[in-house]
C-alpha cells in the first residue's frame, strides 16, 4: 500500500518539484495538493492522507498556525515542515507545536523521502545538524538569541515587519487590529532591545529571518 500525502506549498513551481520527487518513489503517491493553508485543512479534512507536507511560508495562514490547526483536528497526522530558513530560527518552534519533522527545502531528494518514511514509521525526522542544535538546547548549553524570547505571534509580526510590511498591512494578513498589532510592535523592541522597524530588519537579515 502506497504512503498517501498531501502537500501545501504555494509556489506552483516547488510544488510541482516536490510531487514529482515523492512521485518517484514506488511506495508513496501524492493525493491532494494546495496553494494556501485554508485549502490545505479542506483537502486533508477530506483526503485523510497518511502524513502533510506544509511549507512554512504561505500566503494566508502560515505553516506554525496551520500545523496549530491540524494537531486539534487531525491529532495523529504527521506534519513535515518546510523551509528556505536555516534550521536553527524556526526548528525548536516547529518541534514544540506537534510538528513531526522539519526539512529545508535545499535539502536532497532522498532525504525528503528519508524523512517521509521515518514519519510514517511514527518516528521524528530531523538532520544530525539539527540533532545537535536539539541537543545543545535540551542541555541549556546556548543562550537564547533575541529574537528565540519572542511568543510564535511576536516572532511572526517580527518577520513581517522586518519584510517591510507596515503595521496596517501585518493587521489586515494576520486578521487583527492595527492597535494589536502596534501593541506586538512595542512588546518586539522592549525584548530586543531595539528602537525602530529599521533596527528589527537589519537583525532579521542578519540572522537569516527573511
Amino acid at each position: 500500500m502506497k504512503l498517501k500525502l498531501v502537500l501545501v506549498e504555494d509556489h506552483g513551481i516547488v510544488r510541482q518539484g516536490i510531487r514529482l520527487i515523492i512521485e518517484s518513489e514506488a511506495d508513496m503517491e501524492v493525493i491532494g495538493e494546495a496553494s494556501c493553508g485554508r485549502e490545505g485543512l479542506a483537502i486533508i479534512a477530506a483526503q485523510k492522507p497518511d502524513i502533510a507536507i506544509l511549507d512554512i511560508n504561505l500566503p494566508d495562514i502560515n505553516g506554525m498556525d496551520m500545523l496549530r490547526e491540524i494537531r486539534l483536528i487531525h491529532p495523529d497526522l504527521p506534519v513535515l515542515l518546510l523551509t528556505i530558513h536555516a534550521e536553527e530560527i524556526l526548528a525548536v518552534r516547529a518541534l514544540q507545536a506537534g510538528a513531526k519533522g522539519y526539512l529545508c527545502k535545499d535539502s536532497s531528494s532522498d532525504e525528503l523521502a528519508k524523512a517521509l518514511r521515518k514519519l510514517a514509521s511514527g518516528g521524528v525526522y530531523v538532520s544530525t545538524s539539527l540533532s545537535e542544535i536539539l541537543a545543545r538546547e535540551i542541555g541549556g548549553q546556548r543562550g537564547k538569541l533575541p529574537h528565540e524570547r519572542l511568543s510564535d505571534r511576536e516572532y511572526q509580526v517580527l518577520c513581517l515587519l522586518a519584510s517591510g510590511k507596515s503595521v496596517g498591512q501585518i493587521a489586515e494578513a494576520l486578521d487583527r487590529s492595527p492597535n494589536t498589532i502596534s501593541t506586538l510592535r512595542k512588546r518586539i523592541l522592549d525584548k530586543m532591545g531595539m528602537k525602530n522597524n529599521s533596527e528589527l530588519a537589519y537583525y532579521a537579515i542578519n540572522n537569516q529571518l527573511v
